[in-house]
């Protein structure tokens, strides 16, 4: 065989081996509050990344955490550091469907302040369009020319049955997309999210209060009673209970840092130690879809949000098959306990592996 034709069918076989990857490589659609710089949700964005076995078909945009175009900027600097710029970036909804600012102050005037308001909490308020200094730097990339329903309904259609929908944040660009197109769930092939609270066992009064109440369920109640009424094919959920057995400490940190690439560094610069700060909220239910095993126990249950406008609005309804009303409640697979040790490991090789290339 001459030389050239032994490099032409070594880059067949190359080409052959990428071909197979892509297939094998699962699709997702991330969707989530994208606050930062670091924390939770960036971090989250980078477990699915940083997956061979993922292939992150973009990642949408909700306000919840931060506002929206602030959650931008943060996100398309996040993957200019990574150089991961090929991800779309798309904006979604910048305000609940029927929450306000105005609104969610009186409901805690009368009903009780809550620990944590997102972008709505007093401590950091800021208008909706305003973008704070960065500490990462500004972007010079540009987010997608299209809004975060369409981008969902187009990829499901392009990929029917193959998309599962990530659910880091409020749910309103998911109840946008189900209420544009009433195929959109159907198409999906799962819905995965963070979010909703049973019992959790945790001393901090934002649960030992109000075990049921949960930030991304209350910031927009209807957008999820909407989503959760949809016919998924099925549902996964992360609630608060399991997330905060899950801690990210300073010596993982340690141990990511010493990584030295342009991710371990972010990760290492920007994490807060220190109460409420280091649960692993949103990276559970991601590492969760990845490796499913990483939960050693689960529950199923039907599930919905009360959308009383009293003290209970937007917290997490379930009931058993014995007590379920009547209704469009689906049921949720629901995690209650994982292997830590594992899921740790699997988040420090993620965070210190080489970042996936451009395929």
């Amino acid at each position: 065989m001459t030389r050239f034709k032994l490099c032409i069918s070594i880059t067949l076989v190359l080409l052959a081996s990428c071909t197979a990857l892509a297939q094998q490589r699962r699709k997702i659609i991330i969707n989530q509050d994208c606050s930062g710089p670091g924390g939770s949700n960036m971090q989250t964005l980078l477990v699915l990344i940083q997956s061979p076995q993922v292939e992150v078909l973009g990642i949408t945009v909700v306000s919840g955490d931060q506002w929206r175009d602030e959650e931008v900027a943060r996100t398309l600097r996040l993957l200019e550091i990574i150089g991961r710029t090929d991800i779309p970036v798309v904006p979604g909804a910048v305000f609940p469907l029927v929450r306000r600012h105005q609104e969610a102050e009186m409901w805690q005037e009368r009903y009780g302040k809550v620990a944590y308001a997102g972008a709505f909490d007093a401590r950091w308020w800021h208008e909706h369009d305003v973008i704070p200094a960065m500490l990462e730097g500004k972007p010079t990339t540009k987010a997608l020319d299209e809004d975060a329903a369409h981008f969902l309904i187009r990829m499901v259609h392009k990929y029917p049955n193959e998309v599962t929908i990530y659910e880091g944040g409020p749910m309103t660009n998911l109840a946008l997309a189900t209420s544009i197109d009433p195929l959109f769930a159907e198409l999906a092939q799962q819905l995965v999210f963070m979010g909703g609270g049973l019992l959790p066992q945790n001393d901090d009064p934002e649960w030992a209060d109000n075990p049921r109440h949960e930030f991304n369920f209350w910031f927009d109640p209807e957008a999820a009673e909407i989503v959760l009424s949809q016919p998924w094919k099925k549902i996964v959920c992360t609630p608060t209970d399991i997330s905060l057995k899950t801690r990210l400490t300073p010596a993982m940190i340690k141990q990511i840092g010493a990584a030295g690439t342009p991710l371990a560094r972010y990760v290492e610069r920007f994490f807060t130690p220190g109460p409420g700060n280091d649960y692993m909220w949103d990276e559970l239910a991601a590492a969760a879809w990845i490796d499913p095993s990483l939960i050693t126990k689960k529950e199923t249950r039907y599930m919905s949000v009360n959308l009383d406008r009293g003290a209970g609005y937007g917290d997490t309804l379930t009931w058993t098959d014995r007590d379920k009303p009547k209704g469009d409640a689906r049921q949720v697979e629901i995690q209650v306990d994982l292997d830590n040790d594992r899921f740790n490991r699997m988040f420090i090789a993620l965070m210190t592996g080489p970042t996936p290339p451009v395929h």
